[in-house]
């Protein structure tokens, strides 16, 4: 039986072990976003990682993982999703 697919929340790291991100998110590696049009993952992220404190803020970058053969895996962050709670 398949586990149900759920939403990712704003902000949560995956790594695939595929090339590429999947549509709603992003590789991790330090591009800088607009922050305009990503209010919600800004509100999470804040600066931590970069940007230019006005207009544009920064992903963070992932640290290199690999398969047991040595291929590279991707990391992405969530674009859109659930808002985290804090409680």
């Amino acid at each position: 039986m398949a586990a149900a697919q759920t939403e990712p929340f704003y902000a949560e790291v995956y790594t695939f072990a595929f090339d590429y991100c999947p549509r709603g998110f992003a590789p991790l590696n330090e591009q800088l976003l607009p922050i305009n049009q990503n209010q919600a993952l800004f509100s999470l992220l804040g600066f931590s990682y970069g940007g230019d404190e006005r207009v544009t803020f920064a992903l963070p970058m992932g640290k290199p993982v690999f398969t047991a053969d040595r291929k590279p895996m991707q990391q992405c962050i969530a674009l859109q999703g659930i808002y985290p709670s804090a409680n």
